[in-house]
């Protein structure tokens, strides 16, 4: 049960499942178990490095994107600005 729950969160890339799913680790009786919980763990590790990645990428780029558009703004200058 709790490897088929794994299973399914990795399928959709569900984080927060991931997460209980660490919480609530059974205790695995056979060989075949243990083995199955290892390949689908190694998979769920390079899951979340995956996404780190992505999310680390998608905030370099908005900083970007941020410093960009203050640089094409123009300069503001107060409406009573009596130095001009």
């Amino acid at each position: 049960m709790w490897l088929n729950k794994l299973k399914i969160a990795i399928i959709e890339k569900n984080t927060d499942n991931l997460n209980k799913l660490m919480d609530e680790l059974p205790e695995l009786e056979s060989q075949k178990e243990i083995n199955s919980a290892i390949t689908l763990l190694a998979e769920a590790t390079s899951l979340v490095k995956g996404l780190q990645d992505e999310t680390k990428s998608s905030l370099i780029q908005m900083k970007k994107n941020i410093d960009f558009l203050n640089a094409t703004q123009a300069p503001h200058t107060n409406s009573l600005d009596i130095k001009s």
